[in-house]
């Protein structure tokens, strides 16, 4: 019997998106240097078995704090754990970034810069976007007028 993960399927399931790891490879290698199709699955295959190793060991830092969710602290403790303690500072940078990014992000369902809309207002807005969408796939120029800024409530969702 194959070892199972969480979510029911075994560890060949898992993988990462083929086309995004390439890219990712691509980009941190000089533009002249060209990695093989092979050797490009066997990247991917060490950053799934990464992946499964620092989830693996959260979930046990996060068990033996009696939580029941692994935190962002419990997976820099992780790292620490399994001898990656070097990369802390930077995987730690990189968290506080993505928060930074994603602090305007839709939290729970709502908004968090309280605009709301009325379901007539949604309607007109999501009509209106439909015709921009259907004149650009058209290739009609759309010439709509800009709205004032009241006119419309904010969708920096």
């Amino acid at each position: 019997m194959e070892p199972m993960d969480i979510v029911g399927k075994t560890k060949e399931d898992a993988s990462l998106p083929k086309a995004t790891m390439t890219k990712i490879i691509k980009e941190m290698l000089p533009p002249d240097v060209r990695v093989a199709r092979d050797t490009q699955d066997l990247l991917i295959e060490c950053c799934v078995e990464f992946i499964n190793l620092v989830s693996s060991e959260s979930n046990e830092v996060c068990s033996r704090e009696d939580k029941r969710t692994i935190a962002p602290e419990h997976v820099l403790k992780a790292l620490e754990v399994l001898g990656f303690g070097d990369y802390i500072e930077d995987v730690y940078a990189a968290y506080e970034q993505h928060k930074v990014e994603t602090a305007d992000t839709v939290k729970g369902g709502k908004c968090t810069n309280g605009a709301e809309m009325t379901e007539e207002e949604a309607l007109a807005e999501q009509q209106r976007m439909f015709a921009e969408a259907r004149a650009r796939m058209n290739g009609v120029a759309t010439a709509t007028a800009p709205k004032p800024p009241d006119a419309e409530p904010s969708l920096n969702c």
